[in-house]
């Protein structure tokens, strides 16, 4: 198809109300027609807020409303396989948040059904989307720094008290640190290195935060399979540290600050043999160059962003990382 696209959303969400409404508006002739709470109330409140026609409390409801195109999922983790699946029965486009799933079979289940209904699944890793990660994706490419070697992730930050609930206490949701940032880690090392994580080890904490088997604090070291190695530093616990990424070379490092957000802010700095510069970095508003990606996949003019292949792999390191955390043992990934 081409032209417009009628949205409904499946959640109603914090990340749709801050970041992905305003997203999907950006696009030319997009529209949100409706979205889905199991909570009335909730529903009707989020639809008034940010004038969406009518709210629904069904997934087939939603699902049957006339001429509606696309869905975006973004409700607690367990959920989305089934309404992925329904979405996808239904002939519907399908943005899905990270992870697609709690396990790589259901993962796996999810982009097999949208491939039979021909129904574009784009997993919403929004980082790959950042100015500041293909600007380091662009110098990996053209050897700024050589071959790379090491890789370092600082993605620790403080959870919102807003957002806390399930994520620290409902292991059933698919909550915890590891399935919420370690996974985004996971993505953005992918995609920058061009490469697949092959075997993880981790430490997990439970600080303050998290309750029963859940963490709220990670560290692991993952090996790609181009040789890199990789250390990750996730929380929930941490308020002042900002984040970052770093990736070194045989020939050059680069060294990027407060880059790991939903924001388009951050720095980035290549440092060889010259010295050390300052990489001018052009910011854009990382869901809008996401759905833009969407829309012209959509149109059979591109790629997503992120596809539902990602969003298997990155749960599959994430998945890793959550074993070799609870097993103390080294751990290889599994993505099938």
């Amino acid at each position: 198809m081409s032209g417009p696209l009628r949205w409904g959303l499946i959640g109603a969400s914090t990340i749709a109300g801050e970041w992905v409404i305003d997203a999907i508006r950006a696009q030319p002739q997009n529209e949100i027609v409706a979205v889905l709470s199991a909570d009335a109330k909730r529903g009707d409140a989020f639809a008034r807020a940010h004038a969406i026609p009518i709210s629904y409390t069904r997934l087939d409801a939603l699902l049957a409303y006339p001429a509606l195109d696309a869905v975006y999922i973004s409700t607690t983790n367990e959920l989305h396989k089934e309404q992925t699946l329904a979405a996808a029965a239904a002939g519907k486009h399908i943005l899905c948040e990270k992870p697609l799933a709690l396990s790589v079979t259901d993962a796996r289940e999810m982009v097999a059904a949208c491939a039979k209904g021909a129904v574009v699944l784009a997993t919403n890793h929004h980082l790959r989307n950042a100015a500041t990660h293909r600007k380091i994706r662009d110098l990996i490419r053209s050897g700024a720094i050589g071959r790379p070697l090491f890789a370092r992730v600082f993605h620790a930050v403080y959870l919102p008290a807003h957002l806390q609930s399930w994520r620290l206490h409902r292991p059933e949701a698919g909550g915890g640190v590891i399935l919420d940032i370690t996974c985004h880690d996971a993505d953005t090392l992918r995609w920058l290195l061009e490469a697949e994580v092959v075997e993880v080890v981790a430490l997990s904490q439970q600080a303050e935060l998290a309750s029963g088997e859940l963490e709220d604090g990670v560290m692991a070291v993952v090996r790609f399979d181009n040789g890199v190695l990789a250390q990750l530093h996730d929380a929930f616990t941490v308020k002042y540290a900002g984040t970052g990424l770093e990736i070194h070379g045989t020939e050059g490092s680069i060294v990027a600050r407060d880059v790991m957000t939903q924001r388009p802010v951050g720095r980035v700095v290549l440092r060889d043999a010259s010295g050390e510069a300052e990489v001018a970095v052009e910011h854009e508003n990382l869901y809008v160059r996401a759905l833009r990606a969407f829309n012209a996949a959509v149109a059979g003019q591109g790629q997503v962003a992120a596809s539902g292949e990602d969003g298997v792999k990155s749960l599959a390191v994430a998945l890793a990382v959550q074993e070799a955390a609870r097993s103390g043992r080294r751990v290889t990934v599994r993505y099938q």
